[in-house]
């Protein structure tokens, strides 16, 4: 019977991290603003058929913010955290490097855009995750503006 009883609170002490109302709160919303702006950026890119699209955009800015949020609940150091911003930011390569496609006529190179989004979604991302959500939230609108009403026009 002891050791059901040390093996619950062993199990409470590994879900301690969301201790209180606000530490729960404060995390829900950085989340949230982090999946809705990359699920906006996503959907954009989505609705002009770009290989990445909404999941992809949520997924990655999801990520990001975990990447952040993570090792701040965990008291590291900013400069320390830098680290893990590098890390980050040199994954997120691969995955836009992913959604460049080069077609057989040279000339022709399609994703770039999208590689781009998925780059700025990370930073979305971050920024959400590290508490800067009206940073995250102006940040998203510019690349919506940039991506929907700049939208090149066809080439002939």
């Amino acid at each position: 019977m002891e050791w059901m009883e040390r093996s619950w609170l062993t199990i409470q002490d590994e879900f301690s991290d969301l201790g209180n109302v606000e530490d729960i709160t404060r995390i829900v919303v950085r989340l949230l603003v982090a999946v809705v702006l990359g699920g906006m950026l996503g959907y954009e890119r989505e609705s002009v058929g770009a290989s990445a699209g909404l999941r992809t955009h949520m997924l990655v800015s999801l990520g990001s913010a975990m990447f952040v949020l993570i090792p701040l609940q965990a008291g590291m150091e900013i400069g320390d955290i830098s680290r893990v911003l590098q890390g980050v930011t040199a994954g997120i390569g691969f995955i836009g490097a992913g959604a460049i496609l080069k077609h057989s006529n040279k000339n022709d190179i399609r994703g770039v855009t999208t590689a781009a989004s998925v780059w700025l979604t990370a930073a979305v991302g971050i920024a959400a995750g590290m508490g800067r959500e009206a940073t995250a939230v102006l940040s998203a609108l510019f690349a919506l503006v940039i991506l929907s009403i700049l939208r090149a026009t066809p080439k002939n």
